[in-house]
This record gives structure tokens, sequence and C-alpha cells, in this order.
């Protein structure tokens, strides 16, 4: 009798322990949501692709393409989440330089290829990838590492030099590069320089994302300051001299403007702008949409599988449906918050909450283009939008998340040998 007791108590113990898949369950299903999300609007809005003189190929070769991006997505995620994060912190200095590498060649003539009027897209065994994606989450990355391998002395480390380049040669200054600026600042401007041709807005994320890193990572709120000056200087530069794509951002801008400053009701059909129909796209909606399949502004929004998602979403299953898809995208930083403070490694928990906000605030930035509350930027809807380079690295950084948070529930998450653990009594 004793015997039977103790196996059925051992049974339930034993299955206890056995986990499908280890980690932040929420997220597990805020993907999978996600996932099912992308599989039905995109199969309702290429319908229009197939005749599109923009985007070349059938219906059918559109939405095979989209089905091949999320089961690579889905390998991707699976692999990069079975990683533990010491690799990660790694092989985040070759990541880095590949990425930065592959975004670089996309400029060059004969290897990259423009898409409109950006040349960021080059072809990998025949498949057109934009390698500005990777960028982004291998910068994250690698601001993780340098961040967390300064720990000891983040609070008093200088990490920005004078702004009068003639003291340069002086040694404080030379170790102010060598220590804090060469390792931490250059890399993310070097990237946000790479980045901002093709893409400024991403170019801007990644930069603003990475000054939240450095303040959670303890820098000195005067460096942090420091940083911004520069920022708004070398803006102000870029606008003065037209670098970049600031044309096309000034472009924007204006249209932007225009659309708040004048009546709309009296623009003529055919002038109206994307983000007009947009709007009239999630009008139309109302509170539960037209239903599946029956959008009309899908053949008149240049984008609707992309740029515009979000408002065919709106049109097709209502502002209620709509709402609940905007706390999923909140609700996955809220993870990563309560993930964090389960962390013990300053890198692994900067390196999950950069990657969050990378993935929530671009999610709120597509969003705030359809309802015209900022210019329009490009941003896709994370791991929703047609666009297999967005959706391929977007499942990275969620793996990298899922990672962090799996091994902190089997308890394997060990600083580095020459890191401290996260010092939280410090404001951390």
């Amino acid at each position: 009798m004793a015997e039977q007791i103790e196996k059925k108590e051992r049974v339930p113990s034993i299955l206890s322990k056995v986990k499908l898949l280890p980690g932040d369950r929420v997220l597990w299903v805020i993907i999978v949501i996600l996932l099912v999300v992308s599989l039905l609007v995109v199969y309702s809005s290429v319908a229009k692709m197939g005749y599109s003189p923009i985007m070349p190929g059938t219906t059918a070769s559109h939405l095979r393409g989209h089905f091949v991006a999320m089961f690579l997505s889905v390998i991707a995620l699976l692999v990069v989440y079975r990683i533990d994060s010491k690799y990660f912190r790694k092989a985040a200095t070759l990541l880095y330089i590949l990425a930065l590498v592959l975004t670089v060649a996309a400029y060059i003539p004969g290897i990259g290829r423009e898409i409109n009027g950006a040349a960021r897209t080059i072809s990998i065994a025949g498949i057109g990838f934009q390698p500005s994606e990777l960028l982004k989450v291998a910068t994250i990355l690698f601001l993780a590492q340098q961040l967390s391998a300064r720990q000891r002395e983040i609070r008093t480390l200088r990490i920005m030099p004078s702004f009068n380049p003639f003291k340069w040669a002086l040694p404080e200054q030379k170790e102010i590069w060598r220590n804090g600026t060469l390792p931490v600042v250059v890399p993310v401007v070097v990237a946000c320089a790479v980045i901002v041709k093709a893409h400024t807005s991403s170019a801007l994320l990644v930069f603003l994302i990475s000054l939240v890193m450095m303040y959670i990572g303890r820098v000195n709120p005067r460096e942090l300051l420091k940083i911004i000056a520069a920022l708004a200087i070398a803006g102000a530069l870029f606008v003065a001299l037209n670098l970049g794509r600031s044309e096309t951002a000034s472009g924007r801008v204006g249209t932007w403007f225009e659309m708040w400053t004048t009546d709309r009701t009296k623009v003529r059909v055919r002038d109206l702008t994307d983000t007009d129909r947009s709007m009239i796209a999630i009008h139309d909606g109302g509170i539960v949409g037209v239903g599946a399949g029956r959008s009309v502004m899908r053949a008149k929004i240049t984008h609707p599988e992309s740029d515009y998602i979000f408002a065919f979403f709106v049109e097709e299953y209502g502002i209620i449906l709509a709402f609940f898809l905007v706390l999923l995208y909140l609700w996955i930083f809220y993870r990563a918050i309560r993930i964090f403070e389960n962390c013990d490694w300053i890198f692994a928990g900067l390196l999950e909450l950069g990657l969050a906000l990378l993935i929530t605030i671009q999610a709120l930035l597509h969003i705030m283009v359809t309802i015209n509350f900022i210019p329009e930027t490009g941003q896709n809807l994370p791991l929703i939008s047609h666009g297999g380079s967005s959706m391929i690295c977007t499942a990275i950084a969620f793996g990298m998340i899922l990672s962090v948070s799996r091994q902190i529930e089997e308890g394997t998450l060990i600083p580095a040998r020459n890191e401290s653990s996260m010092e939280k009594n410090q404001g951390i």
C-alpha cells in the first residue's frame, strides 16, 4: 500500500518536471497568436499583389514566400531559444561585424538592390535579404556585451570625449577614447550611420534603444546628456547638408504636417495618401470589422501587407481585436521587465530588455503611422507584416529573450567569469 502511494506521488512530480518549452509561457502564447494573425491578414492582403506593378509575381507566389518566411522564422526561433546566453556573448562581436559588412555590401552596385529608393537588399542563395534588420539585433547584442564587461567601473567611466577635437591628443582624452568611446559609443554610431541611408527611422530607433540600455546599464547620466547633445548636432548637420535620406524624411514630415493642417474631406480621391487610406480603412472597420477577406482598401493602399497591415487588420477585424493586438505588444515588454527582475546577469538582462524594446517600439511606431500620429516610417509590424528579413530577425530576437527566460527557470544562467552579477541594489 505504501509503495502504491509512493508511486502515485512520484508520477506527478516527474510529470511536473517534463516541460515541452521551458521559459516564459506568456511569451510563447503571444508569439503563437501573432503568427496566427500574420497568416490571416497576409493571406487576405496579398490578394492585390498578383496585379501590382510594384511587387511583380502572382498572389500564390507572394503567399508561398510568406509561408516559407514563417517556417524559417519558427526554425530560427527554436534553434536560438536552445542556445545558452553565454554563447550569445561570445558571438556578439562576430555577429556585429558580419551584419555590418553585409549592410555595407547592400550599398555596393551589383550586390545591393534598391527597394523604394533605398539600396538595402542583397541576394543570399537567390533570396532577397535586408541585412539592416540583422544589424539592429546585432548592435543591441554587442552593446549588451560591452556594457556588461564594464560594470565594475561603469559609474565613473567616461565614454564621451571632449567636443573640441584639438584636445583629443591629450593623454586623458586618449584614455576616454580607448576605454569608453571606441568600445561603447562608436559601434552604435557606426551601425546607425550605415543604416540611416536605407532606413532613417530604424537608425533613430537603434540609437534611442542604445541610450536606454546605457541608462539601465548604469552609464553616468552626464555622459548620456553628452551623447544626446552630439546626436542633436549630428541630426542638424544631416538635415542641413541633405545627407542620408533627409530629403525623403523631410518630404514625409511635410506630407504629415499637411495632413494635419488641411481638410482631407476636400482632397480628391486620387490625391489621397496611403495614410489617408489607412485611416479610412480603420474608420470603415469600426468596432467589429467588415469581416475576413472583405477589405476594400487593400486594393488602394500601396503596401497593405507590410507598412499598413495594422490598418488592414482593423478594417477586417475591428477596433476591439486591434486593441487587444496592441496590448499584446505592450505585454511583450512587460514580460521582458519580469524576466529582467529575475535575471542575475547584467548581460542577459540588458540583451533581452533591449530586444523587447526593439520589438515593442517598432510595433508602436507602425501603429502610430497608420493613424497619422507620426510621419510615415516604413516600419513593419513585428512578426505579422509580410517581409521575410524582418520576420526572421524578429524571431531571432524572440529566441534570445526566451533563451534567457529558459535559463532563469532552469537555474543555468551563470555570469561570465570576468563579469559581476547584476547589482539590483544600485538601481538596476
